[in-house]
């Protein structure tokens, strides 16, 4: 992936995709006629969900050194950035599946 430097004067006069008189077009009664229409909608977050909100905190880290194969490596390095992350989240999801007793040798390979 190539980074562009653009000036500023540059980005001003590129206008973009973004239809600007679609987005501010919805009034709040049709915004909340779509939230009411979503199977899966996001809290509104009022008052008493600020009221009542908890912050968690992501639990740290602990650096550790293991060994793994070249080809695990490869593959995943080739993924793109995080990759630390996506080998995390792999494990995770292989102690949880163990957690809860799902044979995790019968998931279906990706």
């Amino acid at each position: 992936m190539a980074i562009a430097m653009r000036s500023a004067k540059e980005i001003r006069k590129h206008k973009g995709r973004i239809d600007w008189e679609r987005v501010n077009k919805p009034t709040d009664r049709e915004i909340e006629a779509q939230i009411a229409s979503d199977p899966d909608p996001a809290p509104i977050l009022d008052e008493e969900w600020f009221r009542t909100a908890r912050l968690v905190m992501p639990e740290a880290k602990v650096p550790v050194s293991i060994r793994v194969d070249r080809a695990v490596l490869d593959w995943f390095k080739a993924q793109g950035p995080r990759y630390q992350s996506r080998i995390n989240a792999v494990l995770k999801a292989y102690v949880a599946a163990r957690r809860t007793g799902r044979d995790v040798h019968d998931a279906p390979n990706s």
